[in-house]
């Protein structure tokens, strides 16, 4: 028991701070992003693949991490990783929302859900399929295009999250200069879907 309590009141933490949300429907934003350790999805385009490895990132016990947001303005809380849905993310958000404040995630979607959300954004990969549940759950959907291919995956899930889902494609950072005309044409033609760029890759911000 002791040791299911701990692994949900501590989890890995490669990073947090407070900044704009630079993806998707919040684009923006000021977020306090919290990054977890851990991922087993395994993209071959990852920009955090230091995130990988739970075991090289510090503990940290959720009510730690809830003070040191509090010290900032942030209003909007995004978990992110690394895959944050390898841990159970209950007592993180129930304090988090105890504080009065927004839960954002973001994930791939291949690990049960848990915790309490407000905006689920759900980005799923090739490498590891998300879960039937998480789909039905999704408030955003960002695909990311890497290759041609990844414009029928995207379709794919499109079909699959409910009506009232954000639909949104994000070129991926190191073949944005090619991959965005193709993205620009798909867009037009099927104009139910928008484009996300990392703007806080473009304005040099975490």
């Amino acid at each position: 028991m002791n040791e299911v309590l701990k692994k949900t009141t501590t989890l890995p933490v490669m990073e947090h701070f407070y900044t704009i949300q630079g993806e998707g429907f919040h684009q923006g934003k000021a977020a306090y992003f919290i990054r977890l350790g851990g991922c087993d999805v395994g993209c071959v385009w990852c920009d955090v693949k230091d995130s990988w490895d739970a075991k090289k990132h510090p503990e940290y016990e959720v009510g730690t991490l809830v003070t040191e947001v509090t010290k900032t303005p942030a209003k909007m809380i995004v978990i992110t990783g690394g895959e944050p849905l390898m841990h159970n993310l209950d007592a993180l958000t129930k304090e988090l929302k105890a504080a009065g404040l927004q839960t954002n995630i973001e994930t791939s979607g291949a690990h049960p859900l848990s915790g309490m959300w407000d905006w689920i954004c759900l980005s799923p990969k090739k490498f590891k399929a998300p879960l039937p549940e998480i789909v039905l759950h999704a408030n955003e959907l960002k695909v990311v295009i890497f290759n041609n291919s990844d414009f029928e995956w995207a379709k794919k899930y499109a079909a699959l999250v409910s009506p009232q889902c954000k639909l949104y494609l994000q070129p991926e950072w190191d073949k944005a200069a090619q991959m965005t005309p193709h993205i620009v044409d798909y867009i037009k033609a099927n104009p139910e879907w928008e484009l996300s760029l990392q703007i806080h890759k473009y304005i040099n911000v975490p």
